[in-house]
């Protein structure tokens, strides 16, 4: 399911990415990598919403 984290609600999606992220994945590109995502499309879409990406922490926020 590519990107399915666009369609859902942002609060949801940002959580589930932190989730995956902590546990998971040591950055965004190997999340992105092994799930089919398009990195930029993601961090684009999360970014209309309020919430960015902070490489140094591997976690998403809300702004």
């Amino acid at each position: 399911m590519k990107n399915k984290y666009l369609t859902m609600d942002i609060n949801i999606a940002y959580s589930m990415l932190n989730m995956r992220l902590r546990d998971k994945y040591s950055s965004l590109s190997e999340l992105c990598e092994d799930e089919d995502i398009d990195m930029e499309e993601l961090l684009e879409g999360l970014k209309a919403k309020g919430v960015l990406y902070n490489e140094d922490s591997n976690q998403f926020t809300q702004s």
